[in-house]
């Protein structure tokens, strides 16, 4: 059993060192250096040949739709694009990497020496990227009959090489040394912030819940005010922006619980468990030299043209931290709302719905007010809360056109996500509608005011703030569904 120590006493006494490394999957047609189809989801070893297989003569061919991408993710990232670079052989063993070595590069990236300014309530904070590289990804092995899904304890495993070879970027921080406190949001904020220029670029769907963003988390811990940083682990394979944040809170506090009690960390990469928000050792972590880097014999350099680096710097799309200040001048978003937004990841789910045509602010009421509550339930991210923007656009233009209120509203984003139809029909099907006849509300109207004589007497009085009561009343009477403003007029005219 191992030993946490509190967050707040971690970092009263300690500092630590971020590293992240976020792989990309990039969305080419085929893979990174063969024609096999890159696409998501496939029967299990359909989408392969004999060079992703790795079999004895086969030759590699770079993809140069994954080479512009590198470029441009490089560009995007402040970096310096390489003028020539070429990749090497990482030796090691894994049964889903049937080559038994990583196409990859090594100590000739084609983007380094970069930065991405991340924003953490209101505080800027710069992350500079030592590298994105070039790689292939592995294939997927699945174990079968253990406890845990891992390979410990299965009676057997199955290897799905349909994603060998899918091209990758990776993309590597140098150490990112940060106000202790600020250390699990800032490793959210940048990977969130990473995700969102990814997808701007459109070089990937960045879907983390695919694997087609993933963070593995390196973080090490020293006592304050010391000059050398501490031993490093590596949580593996984080595949969701919470999950990131809790991955870096948990190994801060798990390393203070060695350190304290006089222990070692032991450089090791970590699985991450989403279920409890800890980790588990993975293997012990090898130093680069150990791999036995070489140069890959059988591929050409890639030496791509300035005219053309240029070319590409041209198709940069609008900065996304540029454009979230646009769009809260443009939404008349506080400080306070945009960095709720932000924090949440609803900010392009509220664009998508203001392009559906429902105003700023009903689109964040709903998204961060409403659904961001459904999704922190669920254990989700917000995009993944099964509602989408024009189906908020719809159930808000129903909100306007006095079909239903927001009461109403919220128990039709319940038939949304119970996939019980669309708006319209979610409303037709449980009844939801407003009261659109005086009648019934008369009656109801009548009956509330009754049970309450001294109420009808203040507002005969001239108190009409005192028809809140009834119209409460009348709110009951009708499970919600009165238009509350029309009760109120009826009120007044009836006691007038």
């Amino acid at each position: 059993m191992e030993t946490l120590v509190p967050f707040d006493e971690v970092i009263a006494k300690y500092d630590p060192a971020l590293g992240l490394e976020v792989h990309v999957e990039l969305n080419t047609n085929t893979k990174m250096f063969c024609g096999c189809p890159a696409v998501f989801g496939g029967e299990p070893n359909t989408q392969v040949c004999p060079t992703c297989l790795g079999l004895p003569g086969a030759m590699p061919v770079v993809n140069a739709k994954a080479v512009e991408s590198a470029i441009r993710i490089g560009l995007a990232l402040n970096c310096s694009i390489a003028e020539w670079c070429r990749f090497a052989r990482k030796n090691y063993f894994y049964p889903d990497m049937p080559k038994n070595f990583q196409t990859s590069q090594y100590d000739e990236p084609i983007a380094f020496d970069g930065w991405l300014d991340v924003e953490v309530e209101g505080e800027t904070y710069r992350v500079e990227i030592e590298r994105a590289h070039m790689e292939e990804d592995t294939g997927k092995s699945t174990h079968v009959g253990g406890a845990t899904g891992r390979i410990h304890g299965a009676d057997y495993s199955l290897v799905d090489y349909n994603r060998a070879g899918i091209p990758l970027i990776e993309i590597v921080t140098r150490p990112i040394l940060v106000p202790a406190e600020k250390a699990p949001a800032v490793a959210r904020a940048y990977v969130g912030q990473l995700r969102d220029l990814i997808l701007a670029l459109g070089v990937s769907d960045a879907r983390m819940d695919q694997g087609s963003i993933r963070a593995d988390v390196n973080l090490s811990l020293a006592l304050k005010g010391a000059d050398k940083l501490g031993t490093r682990s590596e949580t593996k394979n984080v595949n969701s922006l919470r999950s990131v944040e809790r991955a870096v809170r948990f190994e801060m506090s798990r390393h203070a619980g060695i350190l304290d009690a006089g222990g070692a960390v032991l450089q090791e990469t970590r699985h991450f468990h989403e279920d409890t928000g800890t980790t588990s050792s993975g293997r012990e972590k090898s130093d680069a030299e150990d791999y036995r880097y070489f140069p890959e014999p059988d591929l050409v350099p890639v030496a791509p043209s300035r005219e053309w680096v240029e070319e590409l710097r041209g198709t940069l799309p609008e900065n996304p931290t540029q454009k979230r200040a646009r769009l809260q001048e443009e939404y008349g978003f506080s400080d306070l709302e945009m960095r709720d937004v932000w924090a949440a990841g609803a900010l392009p789910l509220i664009e998508a719905t203001v392009a559906e045509g429902t105003a700023p602010q009903s689109a964040r009421k709903w998204w961060v007010a409403e659904l961001l509550r459904r999704a922190n339930d669920a254990g989700v991210e917000l995009a993944e809360v099964g509602v989408t923007p024009k189906q908020v656009a719809e159930v808000q233009a129903l909100v306007d056109a006095k079909t239903i209120n927001d009461k109403l509203a919220r128990q039709v984003f319940d038939g949304l996500i119970a996939s019980e139809g669309t708006a319209a029909e979610v409303i037709e099907k449980r009844g939801l509608a407003l009261v659109s006849d005086d009648g019934p509300l008369i009656a109801a109207i009548d009956e509330a005011l009754a049970a309450q004589p001294d109420i009808a007497e203040k507002i005969r009085g001239g108190n009409h703030a005192a028809a809140g009561a009834v119209i409460g009343a009348v709110m009951k009477a009708t499970r919600g569904q009165a238009d509350a403003a029309r009760v109120r007029e009826l009120i007044l005219e009836k006691l007038a």
